[in-house]
C-alpha cells in the first residue's frame, strides 16, 4: 500500500512537471524584451547587442524583424497578440497617429533626457513625448570619385567643367552627366547612374525621398505645419522632382521601359560594381555598397551631392538630413516590461560598450548626447555627413516626407512614377495623381 502511494505521488508529480513544461511552451520569459526591428540590414547584429545584453544583465531581448516594406502590416499583426512587442518604431507623426493608442509616456526616461535636441522628440497634443529619434541619417547623390577623375582626364569630353567640385547646381550636374553619357565604354560604366529601382516595394527613394524635395518647397513657401499634417499638396515645385528624375532614368544602366524589374539591391551591386558612377541613396548604403561581392569603391572615393534640382537655392543646398526612426515603447505592456525595455534602450545609447555597438556595428549618427566626436561611424559616407553639416554656407533639406499619407498613397505615387518611366502616361498624368491621391488618403484620416 505505501509503494503504491509513493508509486500514485511520482506519476502525480511528472504529470504535474508536463503540465507546467508545455503550458509554458510559446510564452516569453520574465526576463525577455521583444523589439520589433525596423531595418532588415542590420538584423544580424542586433543579434550581438542582444548575446551581449544578456551577458551583463541576465535580461534577454528578442529581436524579430519584418522584411522590406512590410513593417506596418508586421506590427499590426504583432501588436495584437498576447505577447506584444515591447519596443517598436514609428516613421514620424504620421506614425504617431497611426500608434499613438500603443505609445507609453517617455517623458521621464533616461533616454529623452539624453536627446540632443529635444524638438526633435515626438509630443502629443498634451505636450508629453511619446516617440524619440535614435538615429540621424541623410541621403543625396553617392558618388565614385574614380569615375568622376576618369571623365575630367579625357580629351574629348565636350563640357567646360573641369573639376568634381564644379559641380554645385543642377545645371552643371546635367551638363556632366548627359556628356559623361555619350563616354560609357571609355568610363567602363553601363550607365552614369545606377537602375531607378521602380519594382513595388522599392520605390521609396522616389516617392518619399525624391518628392521630398519638391514638398519641402512648397512646404516652406506655404508655412505648413508639417508635425500636424498636410491637408493639400498643390505640388507647385513638381518640375524640380522632374528635373532629377528625367536626369536619372534617361542616363542609368537600365533602359527606363525595364526599370519595374529592378529592386534597390540591383542598383547599390551596379554602383559597388563599378558599372555606374552615381545612384540616389542615403549613408545606410553604404552597408550594402561594401559587402558586394566584388565591390570596386573605394572609401576614400565616395562622395555626396545634394539633389541639385533647377530651384533657385540650388547652390546654397546641403544634403537631405533627418529621420524617420523613432523608437517608442508599448503602453499596454507591464510596468515591468516598460522599465526593463526603457533600461535596455538607455545602456545602448549611453554604456561604453552600447555606443561601441551603435557607432562601430549600427554605424547609426545618433541624436544623443553621450556620444563624443570620437564616437561616430567611420564609413566614408558617415564622413561625408560630417563634412557637409560643417559647411555653414550649406543648408540642409528637412525630411518633410515624414508627413506624407500612408502606404496606399506611395504605392499609387510609385506606380506612375514607373507607368511615366515606361512611357503609358505624361509626368501630367503623375501629378495629377499626387494631388488627387493625397487628398483622398488624408481626408480618411481625419
Amino acid at each position: 500500500m505505501k509503494k503504491r502511494f509513493i508509486s500514485f505521488i511520482l506519476l502525480s508529480a511528472i504529470a504535474v512537471s508536463t503540465m507546467l513544461i508545455f503550458t509554458s511552451c510559446g510564452k516569453k520569459s520574465d526576463n525577455e524584451i521583444y523589439f520589433l526591428n525596423f531595418k532588415p540590414e542590420i538584423a544580424e547584429k542586433y543579434e550581438e547587442i542582444s548575446k551581449t545584453y544578456e551577458a551583463i544583465t541576465g535580461i534577454k531581448v528578442k529581436f524579430s524583424t519584418a522584411a522590406a516594406n512590410t513593417y506596418e502590416q508586421t506590427l499590426k499583426s504583432e501588436i495584437a497578440k498576447k505577447d506584444a512587442p515591447t519596443i517598436f518604431q514609428i516613421n514620424g507623426p504620421i506614425g504617431y497617429e497611426t500608434w499613438k493608442n500603443y505609445c507609453a509616456d517617455l517623458t521621464d526616461t533616461q533616454l529623452y533626457s539624453i536627446l540632443s535636441d529635444k524638438t526633435l522628440a515626438i509630443k502629443g497634443e498634451d505636450g508629453k513625448v511619446y516617440g524619440i529619434p535614435y538615429v540621424i541619417e541623410a541621403y543625396g547623390i553617392i558618388c565614385n570619385l574614380s569615375k568622376f577623375d576618369e571623365y575630367f582626364a579625357l580629351t574629348n569630353r565636350q563640357t567646360e567643367i573641369n573639376s568634381f567640385e564644379e559641380i554645385t547646381d543642377f545645371y552643371s550636374l546635367r551638363t556632366v552627366v548627359e556628356d559623361m553619357t555619350l563616354h560609357l565604354d571609355e568610363l567602363s560604366i553601363k550607365g552614369v547612374f545606377g537602375s531607378t529601382s521602380l519594382l513595388s516595394g522599392e520605390d521609396w527613394r522616389w516617392q518619399t525621398h525624391l518628392a521630398n524635395i519638391p514638398f519641402y518647397l512648397e512646404a516652406k513657401e506655404q508655412n505648413y505645419n508639417v508635425g500636424t499634417g498636410v491637408e493639400e499638396f498643390k505640388f507647385t515645385h513638381n518640375v524640380k522632382m522632374k528635373n532629377l528624375f528625367d536626369l536619372y532614368i534617361n542616363n542609368s544602366v537600365t533602359e527606363r521601359s525595364l526599370l519595374g524589374s529592378k529592386s534597390v539591391s540591383d542598383s547599390m551591386a551596379e554602383f559597388a560594381l563599378g558599372q555606374c558612377a552615381m545612384i540616389q541613396n542615403g549613408n545606410w548604403a553604404w552597408a550594402q555598397i561594401k559587402d558586394v561581392s566584388g565591390n570596386t569603391v573605394k572609401e576614400s572615393d565616395v562622395r555626396f551631392l545634394p539633389l541639385y534640382n533647377g530651384g533657385s537655392d540650388d547652390s546654397d543646398m546641403g544634403l537631405c538630413i533627418g529621420t524617420e526612426n523613432y523608437i517608442c515603447i508599448n503602453k499596454n505592456a507591464s510596468e515591468e516590461d516598460q522599465k526593463r525595455a526603457a533600461d535596455f534602450l538607455y545602456w545602448l545609447y549611453s554604456s561604453t560598450d552600447g555606443k561601441k555597438f551603435v557607432t562601430e556595428q549600427l554605424e547609426f549618427l545618433t541624436p544623443f548626447n553621450t556620444f563624443n566626436a570620437d564616437e561616430t561611424p567611420s564609413d566614408p559616407l558617415a564622413k561625408e555627413i560630417n563634412r557637409w553639416l560643417s559647411d555653414t554656407e550649406k543648408v540642409s533639406v528637412p525630411w518633410h516626407f515624414v508627413a506624407f499619407p500612408g502606404t496606399s498613397f506611395k504605392n499609387d505615387f510609385g506606380s506612375a512614377l514607373l507607368r511615366y518611366a515606361q512611357g503609358s502616361i505624361t509626368w501630367e498624368d503623375v501629378v495629377n495623381t499626387v494631388k488627387t491621391r493625397w487628398k483622398e488618403e488624408t481626408a480618411k484620416a481625419r
